[in-house]
Parts: structure tokens; C-alpha cells; sequence
């Protein structure tokens, strides 16, 4: 054998030993399969100009893919359908900028690497009107109803705004919501503050933010509930890339400074 493929096979083979035992599909396939919906910039979503998938997830993932010593095999599926397509055994993982949420915990085993804030934002023009959170009372507030911000909002509404509560508009996702307030059929959207600076640098001088995220969640790789070992290799690849720099590169080429996590957590979600 080439005394060079011989190495790297080694090499391969002792990052594997290290991560830890990988579900035997993947271990015979050498593939791990990724579920993914591309439409959350900078997490994920379809570069405009070559309609190529990209973001922090797929860089992160195809890291922690090659740490573990297989390919990625990014799959993309609807939102609403990846955690039945994870406990079907149609993907190994999910990566897409999901939130770690204790009712999904019946459902997936979360390893959580980053940290998501909702945050209201309001049209530039606007601006002037929210010199504070404060100001969003008794304001028609729209986000994605698939997200866990309709409860989190109506949460902060009841602790904040007693007399003049906010009125909750669900949108078919955060374009949608960003749309809507494009258009004045609501006065603040919500998002996560993940993602506002690259909108913002896209749409530059159409929005502006008000205050500071009004909570915050982890964001994390769903895997199957009963695969404990892979759970663990998971884990052990992470803190890896955690270590060498790459995950803190990662999160400076995609603007997410301010989302990183500094420990890796198994369903970390209270």
C-alpha cells in the first residue's frame, strides 16, 4: 500500500477512534445524512449566484463530517417534516437551525452549538417610535409560526405590556414576516439575532433593531433519542473543532460572534 494513503487512512481511523462509535449505516455507508431546508441565511440557504448550498451549518457540518471520517450527504426536506424523516431513519441528522425545545426531546437527542436570541426590529423608517423595547406594546408584532417565537412573544407581552398587550400576527416564516413589515400590515417582525446582520447587509437601510434580544434558546444537531454512542462522537468531534480554531473561524466568516457557545450541552433546553 502507498506508504502516503496508508497514513492518511490512519489518520482517518484514529479521528474515528477518538470521536467514538458511529451508527453501523453510517460507519458501512460512509456517508452521513444531513437534513437540511436552505432558507436561513447565514445558517443556510442557496448562494444566489450559483444556486450552490452554503452558510455556517454546511461549513460546520462538513468539518464535523470529515472529523468523524465520512461525507456529508446533505438532504434537503421541509422543516415541518425532519424530525419524522430523523425517526424514520431516512437522515442520520438534523442541521438546520433548529432550536433545542424540551418538547422535542421525545422526538431527537439535541447537541446544541449555538445560541439564538428573538429579536424585534422595526422598518428604518419607523425607527424613531421605538426608542425603546417599551414601544413595541400594544404593537402588531408578526414572526414564523413554526417557531417557538409565538409563545416566547406572548411571554414577553404578558410580563411587559399589561395594559396594552401586543397583538400576535403569525407568518409563513421570517421572509414572510420581513415582507409584511416591508408593506405595514405589521409594525415590528421578529427574528432571530442570528441572522438580522446578514438581512441587514443584504437590505441595507431597511431595518432597524430595537433593544436586545428578549430571550434566548440554543440552537442544535438533532440526532436519534437511542444512539447514545453517536451522540457522544458527536459531541467529541465538536469540542475538537472548538479547539483547533475552526468552529470560532467559522463563526467570524459568517458574522455569528455573538451566537457561539463556549461548552457543547446535550438538550440543554430548560
Amino acid at each position: 500500500m502507498n506508504l502516503c494513503l496508508a497514513a492518511a487512512l490512519l489518520s482517518v481511523s484514529a479521528v474515528a477512534a477518538v470521536a467514538g462509535p458511529l451508527p453501523e449505516a453510517v460507519a458501512e455507508s460512509g456517508t452521513l445524512r444531513i437534513a437540511n431546508t436552505p432558507n436561513y441565511p447565514p445558517l443556510e440557504f442557496k448562494d444566489p449566484a450559483t444556486n450552490t448550498l452554503t452558510g455556517f451549518d454546511i461549513d460546520l457540518g462538513t468539518a464535523l463530517a470529515e472529523t468523524l471520517g465520512v461525507t456529508p450527504s446533505w438532504q434537503e426536506t421541509s422543516f415541518s417534516a425532519m424530525l419524522s424523516a430523523l425517526q424514520t431513519d431516512r437522515v442520520d441528522m438534523i442541521m438546520s437551525g433548529m432550536s433545542d425545545l424540551p418538547d422535542r426531546h421525545d422526538s431527537a437527542t439535541f447537541v446544541d452549538y449555538l445560541r439564538s436570541g428573538p429579536q424585534f426590529f422595526v422598518r428604518a423608517e419607523d425607527a424613531a417610535g421605538f426608542a425603546s423595547v417599551a414601544d413595541v406594546c400594544g404593537k402588531k408584532v408578526g414572526a414564523s409560526r413554526r417557531t417557538s417565537y409565538p409563545a416566547e412573544i406572548e411571554k414577553w407581552s404578558a410580563e411587559n405590556c399589561a395594559d396594552t398587550p401586543v397583538t400576535f400576527i403569525g407568518t409563513d416564516g421570517s421572509a414572510d414576516a420581513r415582507t409584511q413589515l416591508r408593506q405595514g400590515r405589521i409594525d415590528v417582525a421578529v427574528q432571530g439575532n442570528e441572522t438580522l446582520p446578514y438581512v441587514m447587509d443584504q437590505e441595507p437601510d431597511t431595518y432597524s433593531i430595537v433593544g436586545e434580544p428578549f430571550t434566548y434558546q440554543l440552537i442544535g444537531m438533532a440526532l436519534p433519542k437511542d444512539q447514545t454512542e453517536f451522540h457522544e462522537a458527536v459531541v467529541t468531534a465538536l469540542e475538537g473543532l472548538m479547539e483547533d480554531g475552526t468552529y470560532g473561524d467559522l463563526l467570524e466568516k459568517w458574522n455569528l460572534t455573538g451566537s457561539g457557545v463556549e461548552t457543547v450541552t446535550i438538550n440543554g433546553a430548560e
